[in-house]
């Protein structure tokens, strides 16, 4: 048998505390806390840049390719594909799909108010799962009736709220050029993306009005969009296809083109390791508190444990015997609070956010077995290992004074 576990089972379940009794209990508390509030951070930071990150490459994809000129205006020179890069794009195993657009500056005006927006052209190969889960109101663009289809457009939300628009309805819009060249369009779906700059600066069409308006080909178009399948290798993904477009084209990652968004997303990161360091002291305070007090209290066992002939370390390790059961209970109320917590607004989404601060109506969460394990582990470790230093005042306690001490 084990004497130094025993002992410290003795200890941490049949004996009865006194003044330690309260502190253990707050030492519990605080592991419990510290690490429910680690997971909960995590799993929404995680949450909330998944969230983001999908809102954004919905609607603009993960690479753009444009023809390499000195044009920065958001209407892009006309190109035309070629057959080889067109073949590199569909055998690429890290594209998922890709297709042709075309951008144009624009007013729209309805109900005497006027609104500047970039009109976005698409063709019958856009991919429209995305947009499907953020219509709130009336369809997509239906490509087989191509007559139909020049005249139906998408809009954000918030465009249709800022022109008393809805779904239906008919307007005018005039197109930027040496001389405004005006469109009549109904509008046939209304969506919300929840990301102000997209929002507020985009809406949907027909790839044709830009070629008929620009008076190009059949064959040109002003870009193509690119979706990966596995947004974390961006960078090397989007390096190849540069590496393998023709001189005449050039090629950007989506964090190119937005930067501030991803900009701001990397300085989650850092906030999130400010507050798991935060918290985890506030959990080894608590732990050492509680070791100390627990120590202090039992003085007298000390020195009789020392008289029978038991060295410093023996009783060193009852006491990291019974921190480790407190901690363990600690981290198991943890894990309770912060998982049931998380699966609670994962399943209700009872906490709400102000989605035009937030880009989001409600806070994400994102669970990783790999992270709970992660924090479970350096808990316990770093906790372990700071309540070895206190434990070093068994050393200067002596068994005689011990004994005689009430």
């Amino acid at each position: 048998m084990n004497f130094e576990y025993f002992i410290a089972g003795r200890i941490a379940i049949k004996s009865e505390r006194t003044f330690s009794k309260l502190i253990v209990r707050i030492a519990i508390a605080g592991v419990m806390l510290s690490l429910a509030v680690m997971i909960l951070s995590i799993a929404i930071i995680k949450g909330f840049k998944t969230e983001i990150q999908d809102k954004v490459r919905g609607f603009q994809g993960d690479v753009q390719i444009t023809r390499y000129d000195l044009n920065n205006s958001f209407e892009h020179s006309p190109f035309i594909l070629d057959a080889k890069t067109e073949k590199q794009l569909k055998t690429n195993p890290e594209v998922n799909y890709f297709y042709p657009f075309a951008t144009k500056p624009a007013i729209l005006s309805a109900n005497n108010e006027i609104e500047g927006i970039n009109f976005k052209g698409i063709d019958k190969t856009y991919n429209w799962s995305y947009i499907k889960q953020h219509i709130i109101s009336g369809t997509i663009i239906d490509f087989s009736d191509s007559t139909a289809a020049m005249q139906e457009l998408l809009i954000s939300n918030y465009t249709a709220k800022r022109l008393k628009l809805k779904t239906g309805d008919d307007f005018i819009m005039y197109f930027v050029q040496n001389q405004l060249r005006p469109r009549k369009f109904k509008i046939v779906g209304i969506y919300d993306i929840g990301v102000e700059d997209i929002d507020k600066g985009f809406v949907l069409g027909n790839l044709g009005i830009v070629k008929r308006l620009n008076n190009w080909n059949a064959n040109q178009i002003g870009g193509v969009e690119i979706k990966i399948k596995d947004f974390s290798k961006l960078k090397p993904v989007a390096d190849d296809i540069f590496e393998n477009l023709p001189q005449n084209l050039r090629s950007y990652s989506i964090k190119e083109t937005i930067p501030n968004i991803f900009t701001w997303l990397s300085l989650l990161d850092v906030n999130t390791r400010v507050l798991l360091i935060l918290m985890l002291i506030v959990g080894v305070i608590n732990m050492v508190t509680a070791l100390l007090i627990m120590i202090l209290e039992r003085t007298n066992m000390i020195g009789m444990l020392k008289s029978f002939g038991a060295s410093n370390w023996s009783i060193m390790k009852i006491f990291l015997y019974n921190a480790a059961y407190l901690i363990g209970i600690g981290l198991l109320l943890g894990n309770i609070l912060g998982l049931g917590l998380g699966f609670f607004q994962q399943s209700t989404h009872i906490f709400k956010l102000n989605q035009a601060s937030y880009f989001l109506a409600y806070a994400p969460i994102e669970f990783h077995f790999i992270d709970v394990l992660g924090l479970n582990l350096i808990t316990i470790v770093v906790c372990l290992t700071v309540l070895i230093v206190p434990s070093f005042l068994i050393s200067k306690v002596s068994p005689l004074k011990a004994i005689r001490f009430k």
